[in-house]
């Protein structure tokens, strides 16, 4: 509810609050001018877009899987093959269907939860998300400068500067996203083709090896069943080391989370939009199969190829497995070239995370009052989110493997919490079958989830430094704008118009009654009180309001008044709001728009330590109401001679 004249914006203010927002729709201010929504993308460039992130893993999975498993690499990875298929698919298929507007299973557990223990709850779970998207930002920019510096060309030239290219990659992607979304798909497109094309090239050349140097899979065979015996001992070693293979699994949450941009049919609605939901599940399957193929195919081949050691710390195939095979059979220059492909997909795997975090973040702070008003614009969350990246970065010394246990981290919980969100969506269903499969599939990846946090605890540590930061943050931000406005729009049924009107012709007074058994002694009771405190004469006519609380932990709604005569007497309009201050305020600032009159309101004041008051207001939407409304109307309308009158006796 706008109630003063602003000056026109600057044009900085302008661009940085330019399409509030391009990445998912808002609530715009009135200074913000909302650019026409595109039209979104065709699934398969959206699956690019989440792409960059799922297939750029290929640059460091295969000797994840080498150091992991060693000789088993191939099964421990048709093990995560397995579970891909079977397991996280059919889960985010799901959530697609349940959450089509790209929060994922945050809002499927949301609805769960209500009051502050839902918000809490979400915060939480954000922090993870901030862990898992802000993560492999950094992650994915360290690891390309790794394969920057390590080319046989450059290793001599870029030795020890780590640091200030990760850091320069991070600012490029963030000035990709200052440029515009519909740029960073365009780019997402070029780098995954080129990249799967270069890797088919690559596993191609190498399987061409296999079959001619027969003895290397023989070699590899009789090597297996010396060290492991039989086959059931290579599933059972496979299934205790494929935690530490679970980076692979990364991709399915930022895929919902630009479930937006997917463009679907002509007739989908905001409501159900089935055509988004339709191809969002092809861009799921299609992404899945893809990278299973080449997970099997470039565990193969650099297990049987590579010898052990050189996959070790200091070895020419640590990290870079793929790279190492260009290198050695297709020769230098098709090495670097496939380098510097590793090395693109990999700075701009941040964007399919950048995306799911301009996505998901302003769908959940603003709305809680956690975050200020320009948190829902892009450009503005850009940078915060950049420099963030840069103190991650800073943080860890731009150190891939130090940065692997906080992104497993955050790729698990995440995961494990979609399983579960399904499970419950499916039991609600009554549908039995599916309830059955996603409990198994809930079971593995919290299996999963434990034993990376026992291996790796550093990044639970690290994801409860991004939830104590998130929370901290947003409720400094809720303290802050605890006074504000925070109703949308007012509506009020004929009733109420009538009261207002009618008082209109006299001077507007109402008397704000916190309503108990609301019997004719409670009303008579109060006027007479009010008329003693303010010494006001009989012949003063007055409406109640009552305002009902309905949800303390919510910030913005709209407010629904209601008019209604009681004991064929007494005049009472009834409100519900997350807060009281706020809706009365509120309530007053329509009336006079209404009516051009100066309305009055008539408190009594509120017994208690005004502290203890505020906490009340700040967490339950009731407390100190006098005070708290004269303040909520004193910085929506800073001009005294306009502003409605709060009376307290």
């Amino acid at each position: 509810m706008a109630t003063t004249e602003h000056p026109p914006p600057s044009r900085l203010r302008t661009w940085m609050l330019e399409g509030l927002s391009d990445m998912g729709k808002g609530h715009a201010r009135p200074e913000a001018q909302p650019e026409p929504a595109h039209k979104g993308q065709r699934w398969w460039r959206v699956m690019c877009l989440t792409g960059v992130d799922y297939f750029s893993t290929l640059g460091y999975q295969p000797g994840i899987a080498a150091l992991a498993a060693g000789l088993l690499s191939p099964i421990a990875t048709i093990v995560l093959v397995i579970v891909t298929l079977a397991g996280a698919l059919p889960v985010y298929r799901r959530v697609s269907e349940e959450s089509p507007h790209g929060e994922g299973s945050i809002a499927m557990l949301e609805r769960l939860l209500s009051f502050w223990k839902g918000k809490l709850f979400v915060l939480t779970l954000l922090g993870f998300a901030a862990t898992d998207f802000l993560i492999t930002i950094t992650l994915s920019a360290a690891d390309a400068s790794t394969h920057l510096i390590e080319n046989p060309h450059l290793q001599s030239t870029l030795h020890g500067q780590q640091m200030l290219i990760t850091l320069l990659l991070v600012a490029l992607l963030g000035a990709v996203f200052l440029k515009g979304f519909l740029e960073a798909i365009g780019v997402a497109v070029a780098l995954v083709v080129i990249y799967l094309g270069l890797n088919a090239v690559v596993v191609a050349v190498g399987m061409w090896h296999v079959l001619t140097a027969g003895h290397v899979v023989t070699d590899w065979t009789s090597a297996l069943t010396t060290e492991h015996g039989n086959i059931f001992a290579m599933i059972g070693v496979s299934l205790l080391v494929f935690p530490k293979l679970a980076l692979g699994l990364s991709g399915f949450e930022t895929g919902v989370a630009v479930m937006p941009h997917v463009q679907g049919d002509e007739g989908d609605t905001e409501e159900r939009p089935a055509g988004r939901i339709r191809d969002t599940k092809k861009l799921l399957t299609a992404a899945a199969l893809i990278m299973s193929v080449f997970l099997i195919a470039t565990s193969f081949i650099t297990t049987v190829l590579i010898p052990a050691d050189e996959f070790k710390s200091g070895g020419q195939a640590n990290g870079r497995a793929l790279a190492y095979l260009a290198h050695e059979y297709l020769g230098n220059a098709f090495g670097t070239v496939y380098d510097v492909s590793t090395i693109a997909i990999l700075w701009f795997a941040g964007a399919s995370a950048m995306a799911g975090l301009l996505n998901l973040m302003p769908r959940y702070l603003p709305r809680y009052g956690m975050a200020p008003h320009w948190a829902r614009a892009v450009r503005p969350m850009v940078i915060v989110f950049t420099l963030v990246a840069f103190l991650v970065t800073w943080i860890f010394d731009a150190n891939v493997d130090a940065q692997g246990g906080a992104y497993a981290t955050g790729v698990l919980v995440l995961m494990s919490s979609a399983a579960i969100a399904v499970t419950i969506a499916a039991r609600r269903a009554a549908q039995r079958g599916w309830t059955i499969g996603f409990a198994v599939v809930s079971a593995v990846l919290l299996y999963v989830t434990v034993a990376n946090v026992i291996e790796r605890p550093d990044g639970v540590k690290i994801g409860a430094c991004f939830i104590v930061g998130i929370i901290l943050v947003s409720l400094l931000s809720r303290l802050a704008r605890a006074f504000e406005l925070r109703v949308t729009h007012v509506s009020m049924d004929p009733m109420a118009e009538r009261f207002v009107r009618d008082m209109a012709s006299r001077k507007i007074r109402f008397i704000a009654n916190e309503p108990g058994q609301r019997d004719k002694a409670e009303y008579r009771d109060k006027i007479e009180q009010i008329r003693a405190d303010n010494e006001m004469p009989e012949q003063e006519d007055f409406v109640f309001v009552e305002v009902t609380v309905t949800d303390p932990s919510e910030f913005e709604a709209g407010l629904s008044v209601r008019g209604e005569v009681l004991h064929n007497r007494y005049r009472i309009l009834t409100l519900e709001s997350a807060s009281i201050p706020n809706a009365l305020a509120a309530m007053l600032l329509h009336v006079r728009d209404m009516t051009g009159c100066t309305p009055h309101i008539y408190f009594e004041w509120t017994e208690g330590n005004p502290f203890a008051n505020f906490l009340r207001f700040f967490l339950f939407g009731q407390g100190e109401v006098a005070p708290v409304t004269r303040e909520v109307l004193r910085e929506a309308e800073p001009d005294r001679a306009r502003r409605p009158r709060v009376h307290t006796g």
